[in-house]
């Protein structure tokens, strides 16, 4: 099969859920999300970087266990409740925690104990779930990466990596000591460190054969163990009883078509790359003949997708490109990474809920969770699920419809979100997320990412425009929303232009109507950046006509927080264009910030001065203004996620009060009304954590308002992108 039908096939089922079935249809949808924070002991800095990387859960489905590298340790978290999940401590293992596994009422975990990458060492340790206490250890000879126990509970697989030093030889293999597979029986959970079989696996690949570096297990119910070697780029099929090797394979390469090869600052998914190996992360059994690997390379490869094998070798399906195409219609692909290995394919899980076998793919740099219908034969992409930042592990839970992932990274010390473990429940319903997604054309989906302002089309009830920021400053656009449809679809890109090429140094955050059937547009300045503060006029087809930067004495005291959103009040030579301040500058008195305008016509500038509410942590700015009937409404918040966030509100000022005084003279302060809570929006909207930032907000032109959230470009963010109407009252 050609990957073009392949994007047919995506497409059609992203899309699938714009027009509902008349028969309700089982979706999984996100119904809580745990900080891994909360789990920290009580004489640990609240800021303690932790992390959940590998998770399981105990037998009745009621307790999650993940493993924390940073911390130590492993946690536990009760989900008896599965909407509410609640932390149940931590247990300190001596060592570096790899990865979890359960067996009967006991957790396997493989610690890390090595002193370098020269004399790797290692443990399994054996946890009672119930008292949460170590039982037992057993000395396995190395630095364990992964492990499974079989489905009989009979034995636990671990493989044992010894992984490389990345710093020496550029991380070149071969690096001694070699990896090797190690094989323990169990009885009730317990292990027995006298059956103990190390299984060699030298001398089978084509890449430093010398050298294997086991990278991930998993046991299919005849008792066979297949094994990743990752930067090996092969497959070996063992024996778990005799730890005979039974067959092994290369993983072999990919040809890639269709994707975006360049960290530039734009989104164009026409480049290619030939004979990329896969060198597979995570492996999961289908079945006892199939068998699927997650291709995130380490070292000289990584092919963005999937790969089903049958055990023998033989591909019975491959990905392609294809799921980074769809990831890249939803918002998430990561820029950063597109010279690398793109969204970074890297766990796995596969479940049969109901009658129903599905399998998961965590693509780790754009935080999705991809929901895949084992077929059999072409696996069915039904939908991507928003996780917390980097999925590096999950679970299934086909007793109580849950899907759970393990989110590694922590961004707590920066002020971003924490490490988090998302919930997913299977039940009939809608997909709550994507909430807005790109339509292909020509093959390819339309790059979209860090939408910031937000205007609606004069006359088109449910068509908006909106602007990306300086994240993608090699590509700036304006893009057509139908907001009719859910999720909405972007359905064009406009560039924006100078003189027939990408316009640059723009860091656009705001976009209003010019009434002549193009656009003003806000940039947001940086003198470090040489970015300049200023308004852009342009026409129909994206080409700047105009270009007007602030006047020198409001620039005496400017900062980075500069313009956040603009609007128009008035036609004609009687427009004015209004513009607000993120932030206060050098002159503004604490606690307030300006509200500017421009008269196109006149060229004449103002302004007023507007109260910002207090800061609790962090900053409180603003975001967004749009005029609608006789008042602008403005988007003021604070730069808080998660729990932190206590402010993302919409007020109001009544135009008749927007009576601005010249630049450089005593500025008149407006009074504003509080309209909206965004908060109880932003925490139903996908059950996730509050996002810091909304930064677009418009009427339609039937009256409707709608916001957007900026997901910065999936940097240092988990990607998601929330676009939803907003239920106001009294506001026409």
């Amino acid at each position: 099969m050609t990957h073009g039908l392949s994007r047919v096939a995506l497409t059609a089922a992203l899309f699938a859920s714009v027009a509902l079935p008349a028969a309700a249809e089982e979706v999984f949808n996100r119904i809580a999300a745990f900080p891994v924070a909360t789990n920290l002991p009580a004489d640990k800095d609240k800021l303690s970087t932790t992390s959940a990387e590998i998770i399981t859960a105990s037998e009745d489905g009621n307790t999650l266990i993940y493993s924390d590298s940073p911390l130590g340790g492993i946690g536990f978290i009760d989900i008896t409740d599965a909407k509410a999940p609640k932390a149940a401590g931590v247990l300190m293992m001596d060592g570096e925690p790899t990865s979890v596994s359960v067996a009967g009422g006991k957790v396997l975990v493989g610690v890390n104990t090595s002193e370098s990458f020269t004399n790797p060492s290692g443990k399994l340790a054996i946890v009672d779930i119930a008292g949460k206490t170590v039982e037992g250890t057993c000395d396995i000879g190395g630095q364990p990466d992964s492990l499974a126990v079989a489905k009989d509970g009979s034995f636990v697989a671990i493989a044992i990596e010894n992984e490389r030093d990345e710093d020496v030889n550029d991380g070149a293999l071969p690096q001694m000591p070699a990896g090797d597979l190690v094989i323990i029986s169990l009885k009730d959970g317990i292990a027995d460190c006298g059956t103990m079989k190390r299984v060699a696996l030298t001398g089978l690949a084509e890449v430093a054969p010398e050298d294997p570096e086991p990278e991930f297990v998993s046991v299919n119910s005849l008792g066979e163990i297949a094994v990743t070697l990752q930067e090996n780029n092969h497959i070996a099929i063992v024996d778990g009883k005799t730890g005979e090797v039974k067959s092994h394979f290369s993983a072999g390469t990919v040809d890639l078509t269709g994707i975006d090869t360049k960290s530039d600052g734009a989104l164009k998914f026409t480049g290619t790359k030939d004979g990329v190996p896969r060198e597979p992360d995570a492996v999961k059994w289908l079945d006892d003949n199939r068998l699927v690997i997650a291709n995130e390379g380490d070292w000289n490869g990584g092919s963005r997708g999937f790969t089903i094998f049958d055990k023998t070798g033989k591909v019975a399906y491959e990905s392609g490109a294809s799921l980074e195409m769809a990831i890249a219609q939803i918002g998430h692909f990561p820029d950063k990474r597109a010279r690398s290995k793109g969204v970074e394919p890297e766990g796995l899980e596969a479940a049969t809920f109901g009658d129903q076998n599905y399998f998961f793919v965590l693509a780790e740099r754009s935080s999705i969770a991809a929901v895949y219908k084992d077929t059999g034969a072409e696996p069915e992409l039904t939908q991507l699920l928003p996780s917390g930042v980097s999925p590096e592990g999950a679970v299934a839970i086909p007793s109580r419809n849950l899907l759970v992932t393990a989110n590694e990274v922590d961004l707590g010390e920066d002020g971003g979100a924490r490490s988090h473990v998302m919930l997913y429940e299977l039940a009939e319903g809608t997909r709550a997320y994507p909430m807005i997604q790109s339509a292909m054309v020509d093959g390819a989906p339309i790059g979209w990412g860090a939408l910031s302002g937000l205007v609606g089309d004069a006359e088109k009830a449910g068509t908006l425009y909106a602007v990306n920021d300086s994240f993608y400053a090699m590509q700036p656009t304006i893009f057509t929303i139908d907001a009719t449809q859910k999720p909405a679809v972007i359905t064009t890109a406009l560039p924006i232009t100078r003189g027939g090429a990408a316009a640059q140094k723009l860091d656009l955050e705001g976009i209003t109507l010019d009434g002549k059937g193009g656009f003003w547009l806000a940039s947001e300045g940086d003198a470090a950046k040489l970015v300049g503060h200023g308004l852009y006029n342009v026409d129909a087809k994206g080409e700047i006509k105009a270009e007007i930067g602030l006047p020198v004495e409001l620039l005496a005291g400017q900062t980075r927080f500069g313009l956040e959103g603009i609007t128009s009040v008035g036609t004609g030579d009687d427009m004015t264009l209004w513009m607000a301040v993120q932030r206060g500058w050098g002159d503004d008195e604490k606690g307030s910030v300006k509200l500017l305008s421009y008269n196109p016509k006149s060229k004449e500038w103002g302004a007023v001065r507007y109260p910002l509410e207090a800061a609790g942590e962090g900053w409180v700015g603003l975001s967004e203004i749009t005029a609608h009937g006789d008042y602008v409404y403005i988007v003021e918040r604070d730069n808080q996620i998660g729990d932190n966030a206590k402010l993302k509100k919409l007020y109001r000022v009544a135009i008749a009060d927007l009576k601005p005084a010249k630049i450089g003279e005593e500025l008149p302060t407006v009074a504003k009304e509080e309209v909206h809570d965004f908060i109880p929006d932003l925490k139903a909207a996908t059950n996730g954590y509050v996002v810091d930032k909304l930064e677009g907000f418009a009427f339609d032109a039937s009256g409707k308002a709608f916001a957007v959230t900026d997901n910065d470009g999936v940097d240092d963010s988990s990607g998601e992108t929330l676009f939803w109407e907003v239920n106001l009252q009294g506001t026409n």
